[in-house]
């Protein structure tokens, strides 16, 4: 008798276990909003390597979060916090510029998806590790990413079995495919593919494509042009990446110098704050003409006369988001550990600083993904100059991939039917502009983005 009435009581307690962690994370107030979200939202910690911590925040989908995609999102640095993508770019909610007043963004990715933002790696955000040791490099990243991910899986077992996709932009040119390296050996994983926006994808196709987009775009004139192609081009031919000729790495320096004071993200937009002074040498942009040691001795003297400079990316307002996530019951309501860092900031200087990386191309790893059959958006803001949408097409196209369907325009209707940029469709791949857009799509051009990811998950032609 007294077994009878135990079992379904242990069966009960069993079955809460199962959702216990998530439970516990899942975010019941948010401060500054009026109304709390009808979707649920999650915000904890998930285990990586070495006593690593991510914190993730987790939104599940506005319309079926039971048959809908999960979508991780990774902003890059290396070292910046993916609360950045969250709250200003692509997730359910903004800041007000008084840095206290919570808002919906009607373009977020979570009206078609169950969104996962993790920041990445330890020492970024309210991620932590806790010997405060930031020291990290592309291969630990990816694997601390993936051990996050099982992590999160095993607190969110109903999504286990979910079409899975990995996205991100800037520096997740290199975070995004590393880690979907690993992720299509896991067969428990159910992986689809991956998206890149305006990524790093290689360092030779983004340096040798920058000096033509400056040219083109109107930022160094036709005597320094000339020069460049005199000291740097043999037979049409260009090496601006990785010059043999001290003449060749002066051009380039100065060509660089042209560009202080425009806004690297967006070149069509003012910089807040004023004309930046640092332009290509901000540690931001440390990816940019990393074999030419006039520019890299310039950013070493930058670091060594400004500390914590590669704390927040030149010419972007952080201040609300700032604010607001240092909030002490902004902290509270997110689950945040009293062994994060003290303060969150967009970008960790401490990580960015020590950061080591192990790939200048991503060759291998789109190829290894492809071969898996899963599929691959590379997608660029037209006028930025971090990472140039004429690299990632310089990329793409040397992959070789069978293409099928030519470059063509492609459209979002906002009930004026606008071309939102270009497309061009190989097998498995789609490589995609957003027009007028800069570093940071989802925030430049929502509705577009919006459009762009729903037709790539739904695997529909643009």
């Amino acid at each position: 008798m007294m077994s009878s009435v135990l079992c379904p009581v242990l069966l009960l307690l069993a079955l809460a276990g199962c959702h216990a962690a998530d439970m516990a994370d899942e975010v019941k107030t948010l401060p500054g909003l009026t109304k709390q979200p009808f979707f649920k939202h999650y915000s904890g910690y998930l285990a990586a390597t070495d006593g690593r911590m991510l914190h993730y925040w987790f939104v599940e989908s506005q319309r079926d979060p039971a048959s809908d995609p999960l979508v991780l999102w990774l902003n890059g640095g290396p070292g910046c916090s993916s609360l950045d993508g969250l709250l200003t770019e692509n997730g359910p909610f903004t800041i007000a510029d008084d840095g206290a007043t919570v808002k919906y963004n009607p373009y977020s990715w979570n009206t078609v998806a169950n969104v996962l933002y993790i920041e990445a790696p330890a020492g970024v955000g309210f991620s932590y590790k806790p010997d405060s040791n930031y020291t990290t490099s592309d291969d630990q990243v990816s694997l601390d990413n993936l051990m996050a991910i099982k992590s999160f899986f095993k607190k969110f077992p109903e999504y286990s079995k979910t079409d899975f996709y990995i996205t991100g932009e800037s520096y997740g040119g290199i975070y995004v495919p590393t880690l979907s390296a690993r992720v299509v050996d896991e067969p428990e994983i159910n992986f689809k593919g991956f998206a890149v926006g305006n990524g790093l994808s290689s360092d030779a196709t983004n340096d040798n494509s920058i000096i033509y987009f400056w040219y083109y775009h109107g930022l160094i004139g036709t005597t320094l042009w000339n020069a460049l192609q005199k000291y740097c081009c043999t037979n049409g031919v260009c090496n601006f990446f990785n010059p043999t000729s001290s003449e060749c790495r002066e051009q380039v320096s100065l060509a660089g110098s042209k560009t202080v004071g425009i806004n690297v993200y967006d070149m069509y937009q003012d910089c807040y704050g004023g004309a930046g002074k640092y332009g290509i040498y901000h540690p931001h942009f440390s990816h940019l003409f990393r074999n030419n040691p006039q520019i890299q001795e310039q950013r070493k003297r930058l670091l060594q006369s400004n500390p914590g400079l590669g704390e927040v990316p030149p010419c972007v307002n952080v201040t609300a988001e700032t604010n607001w996530l240092n909030i002490p019951a902004v902290r509270q309501a997110l689950h945040i550990s009293a062994m994060s860092p003290a303060t969150w900031a967009v970008c960790s200087g401490d990580v960015g600083e020590h950061y080591i990386r192990n790939y200048n191309s991503m060759v291998a790893q789109y190829r290894k993904v492809l071969a898996k059959g899963k599929r691959i958006m590379v997608y660029n803001g037209d006028v930025d100059m971090a990472c140039n949408f004429l690299g990632d097409e310089w990329f793409v196209d040397a992959l070789n991939l069978p293409v099928k369907e030519k470059r063509k325009q492609w459209f979002f209707d906002d009930g004026s039917m606008q071309v939102a940029g270009f497309v061009k469709q190989y097998e498995q791949l789609s490589c995609v502009t957003v027009k007028g857009s800069g570093h940071f799509v989802p925030h430049d051009n929502p509705i577009a983005a919006l459009k762009m990811i729903s037709t790539f998950l739904q695997n529909k032609p643009f």
